[in-house]
């Protein structure tokens, strides 16, 4: 049943904690998800797969192997029967030891940065056709993007590899071979392989989501007017985790846009802020106005809670009440709509996706999605209403996962300081923010649900005042 109505309500924000323990992802499970993508593979006719990675789009290779490239791009080329091959630059090699995945390495110069040395590798056919790779062989290709029905008539035989690599490959298996987008088998948001979680691979991720969740309390708690963007960024504490994007936080007229990196710019009294830190596995997001109240806004936008900030909370309540295993992504997309769908409120991207690795790997949640959520899934609250307007806007991204009872219990048992984390902030969401969470949704952030639209207010955020 959507709530009656949501409002102001004063409250301390617990602390929930950050991690002492860092969750890792073993060697066999990397080999285990090798031989599922083998697997699946087989059923639709491939011989092998080519799976590349770069610096910006690392996930589905890391995935595999536990190998994220750094400065350069890298070919992780699996064919059934022999060892994965990783073809790595020369700054590769030494980091791919390390990285201890199910692989052998293989060094492909090319890889490495300009005017870097190139005299101790092969031409890349000869080290693909030592790989296992042949002709006519049909090659699962796998970058970071599957391609659909409304990418302007793109089709599976669409590759989102450098020209270099996909020429080769399909030089390779000529004729009577095929290269093909293969990306599906992981990403697709149905049962794509990293659509589904383990228990480790859940636990990094709730790791990550501490941090970055934290990194915006602290900003929450102590940015004052008269700091720089940049001043005000130091204070999420960033630690060194891998980034999944760039760190944001913009105010005054640059913060509608919602990308920016913070500069030298004066943050004012009164001025619209926005913020998003997100790591590999996880991204937090809060946008508000740096007041303490209404009466520090323009007349004409005074009525700013009301007006945006309230349904944009009911919105995100009946999202979070609804979501379960089982749920539908229609079914989530709907509970959005009904509340915010006026053109007002902007909301034009899917109000929800699944994060893995990547920020957002793809999103079972649109109009008419008859996706059913599974336990496993790592999604994120991400509604992101641009009003194009005065009244600005209002945002909270949030991680949360689903796990069915044994996956619960598996998560309890091996990581005890996690769920001892993931048990508190369901009880602030349930008892002091009216929130009611199935038993199968699992908060991680450390800032759960925790809405303040006037950042100086600290103790003010939304919560449920009726039903």
């Amino acid at each position: 049943m959507p709530v009656a109505s949501v409002g102001l309500k004063s409250m301390s924000l617990p602390e929930f904690g950050e991690p002492t323990v860092m969750p890792l992802v073993a060697r066999n499970t990397y080999g285990a998800r090798i031989e599922a993508l083998i697997a699946r593979g087989a059923k639709s006719g491939f011989n092998a797969f080519a799976i590349y990675g770069d610096r910006e789009h690392a996930a589905n290779v890391a995935y595999l192997s536990g190998y994220d490239p750094r400065f350069e791009e890298t070919l992780l080329v699996i064919v059934p029967g022999s060892q994965p091959r990783l073809l790595v630059g020369n700054e590769g090699w030494g980091y791919a030891e390390i990285c201890d995945g199910p692989y052998e390495r293989v060094l492909y110069q090319t890889f490495s940065l300009p005017a870097q040395p190139r005299d101790r590798s092969d031409a890349l056919p000869d080290i693909l056709a030592g790989c296992g790779l042949k002709p006519g062989h049909r090659i699962g290709a796998i970058g970071w993007k599957p391609f659909g029905a409304g990418d302007a008539g793109f089709d599976e035989t669409t590759l989102d590899l450098p020209s270099f690599v996909a020429d080769t490959l399909r030089t390779l298996v000529g004729n009577k071979g095929a290269v093909v987008n293969a990306a599906n088998l992981l990403m697709n948001p149905t049962d794509g392989l990293r659509a589904l979680n383990e228990a480790d691979q859940l636990a990094s991720f709730e790791f990550a989501a501490t941090f970055t969740s934290q990194g915006l309390r602290n900003v929450l708690q102590a940015i004052e007017p008269g700091m720089t963007e940049l001043q005000a960024a130091r204070l999420m504490g960033m630690n060194g985790l891998p980034h999944g994007c760039h760190p944001m936080l913009s105010a005054g007229k640059r913060a509608a846009y919602g990308l920016p990196s913070p500069r030298l710019d004066i943050i004012r009294r009164g001025d619209p802020i926005t913020m998003a830190y997100g790591i590999q596995g996880a991204l937090n997001a809060r946008a508000g106005f740096l007041a303490e109240d209404a009466s520090e806004l323009p007349p004409a936008i005074r009525d700013y809670v009301e007006k945006l900030v309230a349904p944009y909370f009911a919105a995100v309540v009946d999202w979070y009440e609804a979501i379960g295993i089982g749920t539908t992504g229609g079914a989530l997309w709907k509970a959005v709509d009904d509340r915010i769908g006026d053109p007002f409120f902007g909301v034009s991207l899917n109000p929800g996706h699944l994060v893995h690795i990547d920020e957002w790997m793809h999103s079972p949640v649109f109009s008419g999605s008859d996706i059913k959520l599974r336990s496993g899934m790592a999604l994120q609250v991400d509604i992101i209403p641009a009003t194009g307007s005065d009244y600005f806007t209002t945002n909270m991204e949030d991680g949360i996962a689903l796990a069915d009872e044994a996956l619960r219990e598996e998560i309890a048992a091996r990581y005890p300081e996690t769920w001892s984390r993931i048990e508190a902030r369901r009880a602030f969401m349930a008892d002091v923010l009216g929130i009611r969470l199935r038993p199968e949704v699992l908060p991680f952030s450390n800032i759960p649900a925790f809405l303040p639209p006037f950042w100086l207010s600290r103790n003010s955020a939304m919560a449920v005042t009726s039903r």
